[in-house]
């Protein structure tokens, strides 16, 4: 850090993403990436696209954003593109908190929540997650602060039902509620529809998933035209351009293509399960995930032993230091071979522990 940074950014602890090594092919299994490529329709329409790279792409995104409401079953003007679901939770921390009304998120959750409180100057509270990692409804209600809850939770992959997340925007009416649905493809029920009801609404969305567009950089937000208003008002005074042309076209390519969607998340939810059977009968503890990812521990090795020797056998998953996770791994889900190639690992080293 130079002399030079500016003092509220000097003590800030940026989100770690999970690595992407260089030096040798892994099964990466630690950021939750799809196993399978996105659509054909999705490519094509970004190599189409990039034969007009030189002008400037759509500040307003609205072919896409009319068709992401078009499969949102929401009007055009409720939708807002964003560069990944990152920038519009970024968006939604500078909108909607400030020194009076801050933030209030789980303690275990997705970790640029603290930090994008952090950089917008913006105090925040955490509540703790039950022992069984589950969420604390009543903890989220009539707080008084702008709520973000991921749901699916990340890391641990547990989901609120629809009526749990109506019961804490219903409670929070003078506040606005985020609920980031990154991973709800996969077996969480998306609060969209909630969002025609509740004007404190935003629901947030990503192509990182279930699109296979992870390298793209695309997410979006729905939510009353109000709070759209607000989030464009912080889009067009930082970056009007924020999706670019490539990334626009593709987008729309795989809104198209939604049975190639549909059919990757079966296949994902598939592996999931043979994989969740597989660990359980190794004597795996695991939280009940809706997500693309497993979260496990097991009670004869330490969660970071197990993270390293996995990685010793070309397998990456995402191992966590804080202390009341310490012992899990996050491993995403991928291709039925993948997870196979994972079970024997695991065998192997639970074997070699009894030697």
């Amino acid at each position: 850090m130079s002399k030079y940074i500016s003092k509220k950014y000097s003590g800030l602890t940026p989100y770690t993403p999970g690595e992407q090594p260089k030096e040798r092919k892994y099964i990466k299994l630690n950021t939750n990436e799809s196993p399978y490529p996105p659509s054909v329709r999705a490519t094509e329409a970004a190599a189409r696209a990039a034969l007009g790279l030189e002008l400037y792409s759509d500040p307003e995104a609205k072919l896409l954003n009319e068709k992401i409401a078009e499969v949102c079953a929401v009007e055009p003007e409720c939708v807002l593109a964003t560069n990944g679901s990152d920038e519009i939770l970024n968006f939604a921390f500078m909108a909607f908190c400030d020194s009076e009304r801050g933030a209030i998120f789980p303690d275990v959750t997705y970790g640029f929540y603290p930090v994008f409180a952090e950089l917008n100057g913006v105090p925040y509270e955490t509540v703790a997650l039950r022992e069984d990692f589950s969420i604390d409804v009543d903890a989220f209600c009539n707080v008084g602060k702008t709520v973000f809850i991921a749901n699916p939770n990340a890391p641990t992959g547990i989901a609120l039902g629809l009526d749990e997340i109506e019961r804490i925007v219903a409670s929070n009416q003078e506040s606005v509620v985020v609920i980031d649905e990154a991973y709800v493809d996969f077996g969480g029920e998306s609060a969209i529809p909630l969002t025609k009801k509740y004007k404190n609404l935003l629901v947030t969305q990503t192509f990182s998933k279930s699109r296979s567009m992870a390298g793209a950089r695309l997410g979006f937000g729905v939510a009353c035209p109000e709070l759209i208003s607000d989030l464009n008002m912080i889009k067009y005074s930082t970056n009007p351009y924020n999706v670019n042309s490539m990334t626009m076209a593709a987008g729309l390519g795989a809104l198209s293509d939604e049975d190639y969607t549909r059919s990757n998340c079966r296949k994902v939810i598939e592996s999931r399960e043979f994989a969740a059977d597989e660990l359980k009968a190794l004597g795996f503890e695991m939280t009940d995930s809706a997500a693309n990812f497993l979260f496990v521990r097991h009670p004869k090795i330490d969660g970071g032993e197990l993270y390293s020797r996995l990685r010793e056998k070309g397998i990456l998953v995402r191992h966590f230091s804080a202390d009341r996770i310490a012992q899990y791994n996050r491993i995403t889900v991928g291709s039925r071979e993948q997870m196979e190639a994972l079970v024997c690992a695991l065998r192997e080293i639970l074997n070699a522990l009894e030697a």
